[in-house]
């Protein structure tokens, strides 16, 4: 099977500078599933880290340029990533091939009944939708219902070995990783941690605040309050994904405290690999993520927060035990292996289909 990975504009699939998108797309790549696989990104991929990896040049070109390519690969199965718009542009140049849309979070739901009819438009010219949960999947399909054949789910992998760390012995330290923004849960928890740390002064708090300079005038004034702890509380800004990882691997508890329904939730699944206990909304696809082992919060308010950090602080036995499960939980569930054997599936079932219509003669 010849595989084109599709990124979108702007995408440069580096390494030093990974996104969580470019993460997946990277470690499922990077399994041997046989075949050839050949990604097309913009044009800065060029720290080495594939041979398969095609730099697209940018501005007016990119788009001929990529087509061109794409006609010269001769692909079994296009996979586009994340963009809408772009896919569309390709399957009208390329009509005969079979395309995938693999979408890393929540698609624009309709607004009205021409949205609807509109959207619907456009997702029935692709093959196949993939969605990195089944919260997400079937999300599209209550709205979508007659595209219900063309949706799967194949949640994200974590390549766990560079995240591995022994829950045992853990720093009493408190970690949040995620964007600095309203859906993340970011104000919440900045409430809630001042009742922690003043009944526990032993312990610490970690915000490493992502895309800090898109957020940081709504971020900036929930974060302040929490100045008066000194060096007990470390704001990171934008911090890079080893520094995260070397965090995570040392703290005793992290939190997801979304207050929207994430697409999956490839950051709890890194606490978990790294050995924290994970509090959690469990809101979308977080449940996915973590299974049984996390302990989860009915609301995201400062209380039930408080209340679920209070709780594992005061429990070292049943924090080691959740974050021992969650460990084992992820590097059996969550495998690279797996996810892109399950990938690997969707696409050859978009090819058949294709092929059978094809034969039959149906459009």
């Amino acid at each position: 099977m010849r595989t084109a990975i599709l990124l979108p504009p702007g995408c440069l699939f580096s390494e030093a500078q990974p996104n969580s998108m470019e993460t997946v797309v990277r470690t499922m790549a990077g399994v041997d599933q046989g075949g050839e696989t050949r990604i097309f990104c913009c044009q800065g991929a060029d720290d080495g880290v594939s041979a398969s990896v095609d730099a697209l040049p940018a501005g007016r070109s990119r788009m001929p340029t990529l087509i061109e390519r794409l006609g010269a690969f001769r692909p079994d199965v296009i996979e586009h990533h994340q963009q809408v718009k772009q896919a569309l542009a390709v399957q009208q140049a390329l009509p005969e091939t079979p395309h995938l849309l693999y979408r890393h979070n929540a698609l624009r739901p309709p607004r009205h009944p021409i949205d609807r009819w509109r959207y619907r438009a456009r997702y029935e010219r692709l093959d196949g939708l993939v969605f990195v949960s089944v919260a997400e999947r079937d999300a599209f399909v209550r709205t979508f219902p007659d595209l219900h054949d063309r949706a799967f789910a194949v949640p994200n992998p974590i390549e766990a070995g560079a995240w591995l760390a022994s829950p045992e012995d853990r720093e009493p330290v408190i970690a949040f990783a995620g964007r600095a923004m309203p859906e993340k849960g970011v104000d919440v928890l900045c409430a809630a941690l001042p009742c922690v740390l003043d009944a526990h002064p032993d312990w610490r708090a970690v915000l490493m605040l992502n895309d800090w300079d898109d957020h940081a005038r709504w971020a900036a004034r929930h974060v302040a309050p929490l100045e008066k702890y000194g060096d007990r509380v470390e704001v990171l800004k934008s911090a890079p994904l080893g520094e995260v990882r070397r965090r995570m691997q040392t703290a005793a508890i992290a939190l997801t405290p979304s207050v929207w329904d994430e697409p999956f939730g490839l950051t709890a699944i890194e606490a978990h690999a790294a050995g924290a206990a994970l509090i959690s909304s469990g809101r979308g696809g977080l449940r996915e993520a973590s299974g049984p082992h996390a302990l989860y919060v009915d609301a995201v308010t400062p209380k039930t927060l408080a209340a679920a950090m209070d709780r594992l602080i005061s429990s070292p036995e049943e924090r080691l035990a959740l974050a021992r499960s969650a460990q084992a939980y992820v590097l059996a569930t969550h495998t690279p292996k797996r996810r892109a054997a399950e990938l690997m599936v969707v696409r050859q079932t978009v090819i058949d289909r294709r092929r059978a219509r094809q034969t039959t003669g149906i459009a």
